[in-house]
């Protein structure tokens, strides 16, 4: 199934390719030729855009540049968890369309070589907020830390994210945030 020509957007016509691609035949029996083939483009023009095939479905790194961007522009009076889990609401704002992130989840999944690379992209977007806080004056060693714990809070607010669309992100990012909150709360002490 080709994609029309006339659509001026090449990278966007490569990655719906390379996902149609991938989810009808799978990860390893598709060729950058193929996909090329199928967006309507020549595989020099692939090459313009992404490096190999596995690049194809992690665009750039305009989330990681978005997400930096937001932390290092947030108010200084906020706290640290507070400036990423605000930033990182807002990832929606560089997202596919949900129905894409979709289908790209089940083909990462069914993917060892495309799992791996989501965990490196992860890191990356880790080692991104971790110099912005740096910045901010955060100590790296805490830095890290709520940085991992944000990015839990993420994970699991986009996943409800995607299988719920009446819900904003930044919305399900902050009851995300809300319930940890709960769970690590110390208990109250009981009256004496």
């Amino acid at each position: 199934m080709g994609m029309p020509r006339w659509e001026s957007d090449a990278q966007g016509r490569l990655e719906r390719a390379a996902l149609e691609l991938f989810e009808a035949q799978g990860f390893q029996r598709t060729t950058v030729a193929e996909i090329a083939r199928t967006a309507g483009l020549t595989e020099r023009s692939f090459y313009r855009y992404f490096p190999d095939k596995r690049e194809v479905l992690f665009a750039g790194n305009e989330l990681e540049a978005h997400l930096a961007a937001r932390v290092e522009a947030a108010d200084p009076g906020l706290t640290p968890i507070e400036v990423l889990l605000t930033a990182l609401g807002t990832a929606d704002e560089v997202f596919h369309s949900r129905e894409f992130l979709l289908r790209r989840v089940r083909v990462i999944a069914a993917s060892p070589a495309l799992a791996e690379r989501d965990l490196i992209k992860l890191a990356d977007i880790a080692d991104a907020l971790a110099q912005a806080l740096e910045h901010r004056g955060v100590e790296p060693g805490k830095a890290r830390f709520i940085i991992d714990v944000a990015i839990a809070v993420s994970r699991r607010a986009t996943s409800r994210w995607l299988a719920d669309p009446d819900a904003t992100l930044s919305e399900l990012v902050a009851l995300t945030a809300a319930e940890l909150r709960e769970s690590v709360a110390p208990l109250a002490p009981t009256v004496g």
